[in-house]
């Protein structure tokens, strides 16, 4: 009878029956839903610790959160770390390399810990290699290639440390997926010395899937794409919608803070040079002083988190949605080559006794992208919906710190004026 077809062999991310999967995989019109705090899901998906500047105060929110670095139950036996940031000045270029550590029990591994350093246009070697070998999955974003609007100088330390952090979450993420860690090109990107050698090589190790999808061309037209698969395109579409207007909003809101900051800079001193003129009132004014000053310092690491926690999310969602977008066209491309064929099967009037076998390889590619962007787009939902949280957390507990401070500077120079008022 031959061997299995791939609709007969469960699916290796399958974690439930399609009839259970379905509802979970369908996509809130909302893009975040009000849970409870104490929701388990608030623990990150890849286990990092939650960092707040101050873990006594009281409107420190993420204190609260329970951090979980056992997703989903998995076992975790491979960590993978980014750091050391180091430039590299040569002739022809300067560029920077990051040292990426791995620590693993896996068979697949000769020793348990790896470091090696890579460049950015590694990780997007890696990840190219990552979308010809596995097409039906999706692909983590990396961070843009060019610099970010606002940022003049990409050897910054502001901006290699985000960067750093994105590309770290960029591994982390690969390395929490139960199919891409596995991926050889993953193993050679984590342990090679010299990567050079495995680019020039080309090592050919692309899947018989990957190679199906890679020439599939664009003559074949979809008729519709299934009701589920519609509802996951227009969820996405509307979800990078709305992320990109945020992202506008909150890119002029960090520009009115900063010219708001330049201002006050201007302003504080003013109070103190008066002082000096005011012997009376040479202390409440140098109080005055001084509480603007403080102002301007919680207004700045506002806008410093801002820029270096809150917008990164939201641009990695964003590309994080192109790329699952990619995935639902390759997909549609393979379900109208599909359909194709059984068109062309039809229209031939000799009897068969079974359908053809390209046709039955052909929907086994179907099935199989549907079952591969089923579990991605699930696991995809689970780490938005805590990244968000966390995010939004943050943010609204950074937003408290800051009032905070700003209210506990104005205080304190009311006694300064009440001992000037009793004086009189």
């Amino acid at each position: 009878s031959g061997p299995k077809s791939l609709r007969e062999m469960p699916h290796p991310l399958a974690t439930s029956s399609s009839e259970e999967m379905g509802p979970a995989l369908t996509p809130s019109p909302d893009l975040l839903q009000p849970r409870s705090i104490a929701d388990k899901d608030l623990s990150l998906p890849n286990g990092t610790p939650v960092d707040t500047s101050s873990p006594a105060s009281s409107s420190s929110l993420l204190n609260r959160l329970q951090l979980d670095d056992d997703l989903d139950g998995e076992t975790r036996d491979l960590f993978v770390t980014v750091d050391d940031p180091k430039k590299h000045v040569c002739t022809m270029e300067t560029y920077i390399t990051y040292r990426v550590t791995t620590k693993t029990t896996r068979a697949e591994f000769d020793l348990p810990e790896y470091s090696v350093r890579r460049r950015y246009q590694d990780f997007d070697w890696l990840r190219n290699k990552l979308e010809e070998s596995q097409p039906t999955h999706l692909i983590p974003p990396l961070p843009e290639k060019f610099v970010v609007k606002g940022v003049v100088d990409r050897f910054s330390e502001e901006f290699v440390e985000t960067r750093r952090k994105a590309l770290d979450k960029f591994l982390k993420r690969i390395t929490d997926h139960p199919v891409l860690s596995f991926n050889e090109h993953f193993n050679v990107f984590l342990t090679a010395k010299d990567l050079n050698t495995y680019k020039k090589q080309g090592m050919a190790l692309l899947s018989k899937m990957g190679e199906s999808v890679k020439y599939v061309t664009g003559g074949y037209k979809l008729r519709s794409r299934p009701l589920e698969f519609a509802a996951i395109g227009e969820y996405l579409d509307t979800f990078s919608l709305k992320l990109g207007t945020i992202d506008r909003i909150a890119q002029r809101i960090i520009k009115e803070q900063l010219e708001y900051l330049v201002e006050l800079r201007e302003y504080g001193p003013v109070y103190s040079t008066w002082s000096g003129l005011e012997v009376e009132l040479s202390e409440p004014l140098e109080g005055v002083s001084a509480c603007i000053g403080n102002c301007c310092t919680a207004l700045e690491e506002l806008s410093e988190d801002m820029t270096e926690d809150f917008l990164p999310v939201l641009r990695e969602y964003i590309l994080y949605s192109e790329s699952m977008k990619n995935v639902l066209k390759k997909r549609d491309q393979v379900q109208a080559e599909y359909e194709a064929k059984l068109e062309a099967v039809a229209l031939k009037k000799e009897d068969r006794p079974k359908v053809p076998t390209d046709v039955e390889k052909c929907q086994d590619r179907v099935e199989c992208f549907n079952a591969d962007l089923k579990a991605d787009m699930e696991r995809w939902q689970n780490n938005k919906r805590q990244d968000f949280r966390q995010l939004l957390m943050g943010m609204a507990d950074k937003n408290i710190q800051y009032y905070e401070k700003c209210l506990t500077a104005w205080e304190s120079i009311i006694p300064l004026l009440q001992d000037k008022s009793e004086t009189k």
